[in-house]
């Protein structure tokens, strides 16, 4: 039996004070991280205010909402493996004053075409600034609970940035559609301005990018970009038309390409290794169900609140509040419930939150029923997206080599994103087909609504299971954390020696 071993010097104790530096560091890509999440959700509520000034159909208003979607999550790869070659504050600052000037821009044009352009932009920016800054954290923060806090802090942000976003946007549709474009860019400005001081520059900022797997970065970025791009333009052209099969073809091959320049070249964008890792492919997918559900529900539920019951844009957003409220209170103190419990069971609760959630807003009816189905959904939604989304990326990033940490970064964000396009597509294709093309009264407009969301409470649970069959059978015994050194020498054992067990997001020594 191996005994408990001394905490190594070189790791932080999880109540050690960090520095000023740390603090405004972690507080620097957390405003990013909240702006990224902001604008995928924030434009919701303002699309019918937008369409009417800018002249826009139905279709072409999606784009508006998809064009950042497409950018966002087709080159989240590439923007995590620039991160780990280029440096990843070069990479960070960079991206992140792109993303301001979009933002200035997008409030002020006068033309579909450019706002879906600059909406593009930004999603291209966030595909940057979003693995890199979690690599920042994971490189800069010790392997254990001083990292769980920091990523904990970080995920949290993200998640209320995304919640907030619809409670923000009703009160700024109010004003103005254009404020809800315009916002994001003084504030980050006021990052960058902050990071240029605070990010510290690390060994990686000498990368000059050679070795760059540049035939693995066209492969993967463009069948991300035509995959998000499929599934977004499916439920217009249609899911057998022949543009669209033609097109998942296409994507096919460039996976099939990527996956054989991948295993052939000595610098791949993606070491298809570490998709033998059971926690990365539970990690991914349960970051492609819980937010690619979630999406399609905040979808379906804005258009309930406004076109069958009637509420405004303001209405709609303050019927969202308790869920971001809820996000904002206990996500920050998820740290300690994931360094007791482990990711996987923290993982869990959180989807089993979000599906209950689901079952219980199944209620719904042609009259408001706030107290009763509609506000505990919020609550409950809010309390999964508290529990998961930090514990999703503890268990992403946990035992993995810093110079890797920007590939699965952006691995789990390109999940995510992905997710949230195809569920939103499919729930709206099913929604579409529903609705026949008629004229609907209230009640059948709520009736091809109940076909969406068992759609969406589907995929919920097939996340949670997911994520149970993560949980062990044997809850192994726990002793004082080690050092992430030992953790990797335990790993490039190949499990000889000391056992050495970063499996639930906690560094342990077991017997």
């Amino acid at each position: 039996m191996t005994s408990p071993s001394v905490p190594s010097p070189s790791v932080p104790r999880s109540d050690e004070r960090w520095s000023a530096l740390q603090w405004g560091t972690l507080l620097v890509l957390c405003a990013a991280l909240f702006l990224d999440a902001l604008d995928v959700s924030m434009v919701g509520v303002a699309l019918p205010s937008i369409g009417s000034d800018l002249h826009l159909s139905t279709s072409s208003l999606q784009w508006v909402v998809s064009g950042y979607i497409l950018g966002y999550g087709g080159l989240l790869l590439l923007g995590g493996r620039a991160a780990d070659l280029l440096g990843r504050r070069r990479v960070f600052l960079t991206a992140l004053a792109v993303f301001a000037v979009a933002s200035l821009l997008g409030g002020l044009v006068d033309s579909g075409d450019l706002l879906i352009a600059t909406r593009f932009v930004k999603g291209l920016s966030a595909a940057f600034t979003a693995p890199a800054g979690l690599s920042i954290i994971t490189t800069t923060f010790a392997e254990g609970p001083v990292r769980n806090k920091a990523l904990t802090i970080y995920s949290s942000c993200g998640a209320t940035g995304f919640s907030m976003g619809l409670v923000l946007s009703g009160f700024l549709t109010e004003a103005g559609w254009r404020w809800t474009m315009l916002l994001p860019a003084p504030v980050a400005l006021v990052a960058l301005v902050a990071g240029l001081k605070l990010i510290p520059k690390s060994p990686r900022e000498k990368a000059d990018g050679r070795g760059f797997d540049l035939p693995g970065a066209v492969t993967g970025a463009g069948s991300m970009l035509l995959l998000v791009f499929t599934v977004v333009s499916a439920s217009t052209a249609g899911w057998a038309s022949a543009r669209t099969l033609g097109s998942f073809a296409a994507v096919a091959v460039l996976l099939a390409a990527f996956v054989a320049i991948e295993q052939r070249s000595s610098h791949p964008l993606v070491r298809l290794g570490v998709l033998r890792d059971s926690r990365q492919v539970r990690a991914n997918l349960g970051a492609a169900t819980f937010f690619g559900s979630y999406v399609a529900f905040q979808f379906l539920v804005t258009q309930y609140l406004q076109n069958v019951l009637g509420y405004s844009a303001m209405q709609t957003a303050l019927a969202f509040l308790p869920a971001g409220s809820l996000v904002a209170i206990l996500s920050t103190r998820m740290g300690p419930v994931v360094d007791r419990f482990g990711t996987p069971r923290v993982i869990a609760a959180g989807f089993t939150s979000l599906v209950v959630g689901y079952v219980l807003f199944l209620r719904i009816g042609l009259h408001p029923n706030y107290a009763a189905v509609i506000l505990p959904s919020m609550l409950l939604l809010g309390g999964a997206f508290a529990a998961a989304f930090p514990s999703l990326n503890i268990q992403a990033t946990n035992g993995v080599r810093d110079e890797e940490q920007g590939m699965v970064s952006g691995l789990l964000n390109t999940s995510f994103q992905v997710g949230g396009a195809i569920f939103l597509a499919v729930v709206t294709a099913v929604v579409t087909s529903g609705a026949n093309g008629h004229p609907a009264s209230p009640q059948a407009t709520l009736d091809s609504y109940r076909p969406g969301l068992w759609v969406v409470t589907g995929v919920g649970f097939a996340g949670l299971l997911l994520t149970l069959s993560g949980l062990r059978r044997r809850r192994p015994s726990y002793g004082i954390l080690v050092a992430s050194s030992e953790t990797e020498a335990a790993r490039a054992d190949g499990g000889q020696g000391a056992d050495v067990s970063v499996d639930d997001g906690r560094v342990a020594a077991r017997d």
